[in-house]
């Protein structure tokens, strides 16, 4: 290039040839020196530049990088198995049954279930075969079935991302529709009667009750896959409030107020976690079969046929039977003092001398005996006496221990001033 150069500028001394060609040749040589300059110092380092911004990012799923393969979703329909989805994707039947077989320890192709997602990674070459089968048995697990070289079957968890959430309302009907009416969760309402169970009879709640409540809630992907645990709650009933803040001690996570006490007491406020009382404990009573007025010695939970009836406390079975009136039932003796008694089941699930803890479910409601509809009549014995549960005032369960008082306090702030931040939604006239 440089004999070039020396050649051409001997050239334009000429006369002639400047005229000829002088023009053309200034613009040629314009062009060598830059592209000459770019090539020797800016191409190095935009070539440098290239390959830095062009970094490949990949694409993982389920522990797998999907990028290499062709990725299919859908959802299990009824009555489809594991042959027919895997037979589309060139799968022969010894493969499935092979598959089945050896994976019976770890997750049972059986249980796979309609209206569960799946994702199918096939080759992408011509043929398109599987590769991989991924069962996501719910929002947060999946089984992963890889057949590439050899089979291998392993479950795991997609990540969760928990969110502090706040919601508050005034009691206008019910707490299921105060919760949907605030656009939450109707779950929270669940959640809340479990927090309160020992403390509040949630079939007893009245208009213009109100409540706050810090909660967690779970997302996979930016969507939420359901209600957590409850952080903290106020519940003011029938003008009092019930406050209960979640504090670990020993291992083991619980409510506890505002004197750090427990919420737990020896007895359940009720048999059943979500109904409505429909008939309470009374001397005189117009009984809807009989038609007669007589004592009604217990406190009847509507719900629907099916509804898991739970014991209200820790004891021991003493009767699982049937009778003419009381239709299937189950009597649970607590202590020397306590005795429980649950009526009208559909079926029984406890047998004599089997012990009991509380919430273990011991039956389902029903409406056999003499009922005019699906419930639960529950009574209570106290020193050998029918009495009214509700009127009952058991001790707590065991309080903050005193190694633990400092740090719980401090909890116990934090979440008393975050219920003071979050407004409550309803009438203008209630005070929060």
């Amino acid at each position: 290039m440089e004999v070039f150069i020396a050649l051409f500028l001997w050239a334009i001394m000429k006369k002639y040839f400047f005229l000829l060609f002088g023009g053309v040749g200034i613009v040629i040589l314009l062009f060598l020196l830059k592209t000459t300059f770019i090539t020797g110092t800016e191409q190095d380092n935009f070539d440098s530049r290239g390959v830095e911004d062009t970094a490949y990012v990949s694409t993982v799923e389920y522990g797998i990088e999907t990028d290499s393969f062709t990725v299919y979703r859908d959802v299990i329909q009824p009555n489809e198995f594991l042959a027919n989805i895997l037979l589309k994707y060139k799968i022969p039947y010894p493969q499935i049954d092979a598959l089945a077989k050896e994976s019976r320890e770890i997750f049972d192709v059986r249980k796979m279930a309609a209206g569960k997602n799946y994702t199918i990674l096939c080759s992408k070459d011509s043929l398109g075969k599987a590769q991989c089968f991924i069962y996501e048995p719910n929002a947060t697990d999946y089984v992963v079935f890889d057949m590439r070289d050899t089979l291998t079957i392993y479950k795991g968890q997609k990540e969760v991302e928990t969110r502090i959430k706040t919601a508050s309302g005034i009691i206008q009907s019910s707490l299921y529709q105060t919760l949907v009416n605030a656009k939450v969760s109707p779950i929270l309402a669940i959640e809340m009667a479990n927090v309160y169970a020992w403390t509040i009879d949630f079939y007893r709640i009245q208009k213009n009750d109100w409540f706050k409540v810090v909660y967690e809630e779970r997302f996979i992907d930016g969507e939420s896959i359901g209600v957590g645990r409850v952080l903290s709650a106020n519940f003011n009933h029938q003008g009092k409030d019930f406050f209960a803040c979640y504090f670990v001690q020993d291992s083991i996570g619980d409510y506890f107020d505002t004197e750090a006490n427990s919420l737990r007491r020896a007895f359940l406020k009720s048999p059943l976690k979500y109904g409505r009382l429909t008939s309470g404990f009374t001397m005189r009573r117009f009984h809807p079969v009989q038609k007669r007025n007589k004592p009604h010695l217990g406190t009847d939970y509507a719900a629907p046929t099916g509804t898991p009836i739970l014991a209200t406390g820790d004891g021991v079975v003493i009767a699982s039977a049937y009778a003419k009136f009381n239709g299937n039932y189950v009597k649970i003796r607590h202590n020397s003092t306590y005795t429980t008694q649950y009526l009208h089941m559909s079926k029984r699930r406890a047998k004599v001398g089997q012990h009991v803890t509380q919430g273990d479910v011991i039956g389902y409601v029903g409406s056999t005996g003499l009922a005019t509809g699906p419930h639960v009549c529950y009574r209570f014995w106290k020193n050998g006496s029918q009495t009214n549960h509700l009127r009952e005032d058991f001790p707590p369960s065991k309080p903050v221990n005193p190694e633990n008082k400092a740090a719980y306090q401090t909890t116990l702030e934090q979440y008393k001033a975050q219920l003071r931040k979050v407004r409550l939604k309803g009438k203008a006239q209630l005070k929060s």
